[in-house]
């Protein structure tokens, strides 16, 4: 493989120590008011946006530069009713047995269940799918590195992108999730990681009060 051409770093800008400060309790305040949605409105949303989220979280780190991630991106009814009919159908099989009791005891807070309307309503489902291997056109395989750490990035800078536009998004994982591939049409080298649900929230949208762990709870300082 041929040697990467490497250029000055130009694009870092250094800030001020106060100016550092200001901008991560800023984006630190941002980001508090972001909360998963299961109550979508049927507004649309311009592409445009769309795009520009995914641009955003294509520029995540990966492992060799291999971006092992593909965007699928959903507004078609009759495609969002296909999904929904097979995610229902997991997912009700995951809450009548398939699920521990301690799993569903973790989750009867929330108040979910095995039925997902959100799946049909909110304009736009975009199904992340990470590559186990890349495909060249001549069909040979070339393997990818640190797929589900760089796919789990990109995908954590696409909800923070989707939530800095405005939006709303809901992390879906029913398991298994392999009728992606089917009804999607993506190919065998592609696993289903994540179906992302994006949109408005409803009028009147509810969501639980929970609270998060503190500093001291999440990290060490040594």
């Amino acid at each position: 493989m041929p040697e990467a051409n490497f250029h000055p770093l130009e694009s870092y800008e250094e800030l001020p120590v106060a100016e550092m400060k200001a901008r991560a309790k800023a984006f630190y305040e941002d980001l508090r008011r972001r909360r998963t949605v299961r109550d979508f409105s049927k507004r649309s949303v311009p592409r445009e946006v769309i795009e520009q989220c995914l641009l955003a979280a294509g520029t995540a780190p990966n492992g060799a530069n291999m971006q092992p991630w593909h965007f699928v991106v959903v507004s078609d009814p009759d495609l969002k009713r296909q999904v929904r009919f097979a995610a229902e159908k997991e997912e009700k099989e995951f809450y009548s047995g398939r699920a521990p009791q301690e799993w569903l005891d973790a989750l009867a807070p929330l108040g979910t269940d095995g039925n997902k309307p959100f799946l049909e309503a909110a304009p736009y489902l975009i199904a992340i799918f990470a590559e186990r291997y890349g495909v060249l056109p001549d069909g040979r395989q070339v393997k990818n590195y640190y797929v589900t750490e760089s796919v789990g990035i990109a995908t954590g800078m696409l909800v923070t992108a989707l939530h800095n536009a405005g939006l709303v998004s809901l992390t879906h994982t029913p398991s298994p999730m392999t009728f992606l591939n089917e009804i999607l049409g993506r190919p065998e080298n592609e696993r289903p990681f994540l179906l992302l649900v994006v949109g408005y929230p409803a009028d009147g949208a509810r969501v639980p009060e929970i609270s998060k762990k503190t500093i001291d709870e999440v990290a060490t300082f040594l």
